[in-house]
């Protein structure tokens, strides 16, 4: 489905990727998991070509994507961020709606389709069509931001850090709501976080990038199984140092509780 061929992305002096190749299957999720400055964003950035590579290829479905415009490349792929991104002076089905307005669709198929991905988004279209982005809850702006991202029905979706930004109640219940989501549509993703218990709980399989270089690709079991290396080990240690808190947390409260 998506192919990404020895890309590499110099800026100056600097290579942000290096020489990198993965291939991510149709319905399959990808997590880029790394440090910041591991070349995660600027990795997805360049699938739907928001940076152009200074060296490699992606292909989509075998097609080089060199060979489309780049406007046109990205009305294919859905784009959902950490910021959101909302048109503040839009309404939510106008923002819903751009790509769509975009391909030429008739008002009445894009009216339906955005009824249609809000309620797939759990959000009542008719409480929240006609808001404005201000008048929206971080949980419920991200869930439009997922609803523009798959409007046109897009061959693959790239998210960064989409939950970044929401507190962390928040940010557990959307990211169990959206891979409850992605099981029902089956549709292909790469997904950008930092966060290790987000990748292990969404990746269908796991990119370890460090310093621009890809240092394991696998499953989740994969990498904590058998790590390829210090770096991936410590990642793949933090899940593990944050659930024996935990454990060490409740065990304490239960011998408090019978005292």
């Amino acid at each position: 489905m998506i192919e990404l061929e020895r890309l590499s992305r110099r800026y100056g002096t600097t290579l942000a990727v290096e020489d990198l190749s993965l291939e991510i299957a149709r319905g399959e999720l990808l997590v880029l998991l790394g440090g910041s400055g591991s070349g995660k964003t600027t990795t997805l950035k360049m699938v739907n070509r928001l940076i152009e590579p200074s060296a490699g290829r992606v292909r989509i479905d075998g097609r080089d994507t060199r060979e489309l415009a780049p406007h046109l490349l990205r009305r294919g792929i859905g784009y959902c961020f950490q910021q959101v991104g909302l048109f503040p002076h839009l309404s939510v089905a106008r923002n819903i709606a751009v790509t769509p307005q975009l391909l030429g669709w008739s008002a009445g198929k894009i009216a339906a389709r955005v009824d249609e991905l809000l309620n797939l988004v759990e959000l009542d279209p008719a409480a929240f069509r006609d808001r404005r982005p201000e008048q929206l809850s971080g949980g419920e702006q991200q869930r439009v931001g997922l609803a523009r991202a798959l409007a046109a029905d897009p061959a693959a979706v790239l998210l960064d850090e989409p939950f970044g930004a929401l507190d962390p109640l928040t940010r557990d219940r959307l990211r169990d709501w959206f891979a409850g989501l992605r099981r029902r549509l089956g549709f292909t993703a790469i997904f950008v976080t930092h966060d290790m218990v987000e990748a292990l709980a969404l990746g269908d399989r796991i990119a370890v990038l460090n310093q621009g270089r890809l240092a394991q690709v696998g499953t989740p079991s994969e990498l904590l199984n058998a790590p390829a290396g210090a770096y991936v080990a410590e990642l793949m240690a933090t899940p593990r140092r944050q659930a024996a808190v935990v454990a060490r947390f409740l065990a304490a409260a239960a011998r408090a509780s019978d005292a």
